[in-house]
């Protein structure tokens, strides 16, 4: 059975498959599965059972989205980087994020349980992607979130983790990290 897909003269597409809806009209009967035509009909003909597609985001209308830290994580900018992560005396794990990074979200609840379940052998922080573009730049951060482990005021080699992860996988990278730099 062939099913004529649209009623429009100008575009005729014809299909194997069974029709979705049968629309009967005086003059003609129509099976239609979908309509192509992106305005209405003059006799409003398809489109009284339409719905319209969702608006795009506009600024206004965007949700908007924080970078929140609990008592584990400390936000920092690019004028405490100094103080807080290159002078200090214990290893500091960076998180760099962004408020519309989904991953970072993601991840958000495992770094606070990190943070405070290895308080007492690490620091960590937070920096904003967007509100630190220098830091951004100085430590080539290309995907998000990035996670880089600091000690001495060094980036401890092979700390660098991009993308999401797991709570699980999480501590298993902190355990070997912490593991690699007190062997050193």
């Amino acid at each position: 059975m062939e099913t004529l897909l649209s009623s429009s003269p100008s575009v005729v597409v014809r299909s194997s498959l069974s029709p979705a809806r049968t629309i009967a009209s005086p003059s003609k009967l129509y099976s239609a599965v979908a309509t192509f035509s992106s305005t209405p009909p003059v006799n409003g003909g398809f489109r009284r059972n339409h719905h319209s597609l969702p608006r795009p985001f506009t600024s206004s209308t965007a949700p908007k989205f924080s970078i929140r830290c609990g008592a584990g994580v400390k936000e920092i900018k690019e004028s405490e980087f100094r103080s807080t992560v290159l002078e200090s005396s214990r290893p500091v794990l960076v998180e760099f994020v962004a408020t519309w990074c989904g991953p970072c979200r993601l991840i958000s609840p495992a770094m606070e349980s990190v943070a405070q379940e290895y308080g007492d052998r690490l620091e960590v922080v937070k920096i904003d992607h967007d509100a630190n573009p220098q830091l951004i730049h100085e430590y080539k951060v290309y995907g998000l979130p990035t996670l880089i482990l600091f000690k001495d005021g060094q980036e401890v080699a092979e700390s660098r983790r991009e993308g999401a992860i797991t709570k699980a996988k999480l501590k298993e990278y902190v355990d070997s990290l912490l593991e690699t730099i007190s062997v050193a």
